[in-house]
């Protein structure tokens, strides 16, 4: 068996918050959007990840995910949003930290899922 991707999907009460954390703050590109249609839907996209954005209030209830971006520049991205979305920074993990197994780490949070940002 081969794998070349996966594609999370992530349910949100309002897809507007999951915008603003993807498309505003990590500066990913909406390469499809039914923002019009009776279920709201986008596909984000950025440096070949993929990641599918729903409104959907009952799934939004039931699943509040954790992912893991890693990055081979740690200090740039938390900059970045340190400085145009600081009310995302997780109040766990708000600073770059360097974590017992080696890895640097910051986190966000959403109201809807948590993103730890790390570099090895």
């Amino acid at each position: 068996m081969n794998f070349s991707k996966l594609v999370p999907n992530i349910f949100y009460q309002n897809i507007h918050d999951g915008l603003a954390l993807w498309v505003d703050c990590l500066q990913f590109k909406i390469g499809h959007q039914e923002l019009n249609a009776s279920t709201l839907f986008c596909v984000v996209e950025k440096d070949g990840l993929r990641i599918n954005l729903f409104q959907d209030a009952f799934y939004a209830k039931e699943h509040h995910p954790e992912f893991r971006l890693v990055t081979n520049s740690i200090e740039e991205v938390y900059r970045q949003v340190s400085s145009t979305h600081p009310q995302l920074l997780h109040p766990n993990l708000n600073k770059i930290t360097l974590r017992p197994w080696g890895a640097k780490e910051f986190a966000l949070k959403d109201g809807q899922l948590g993103i730890i940002i790390q570099e090895w």
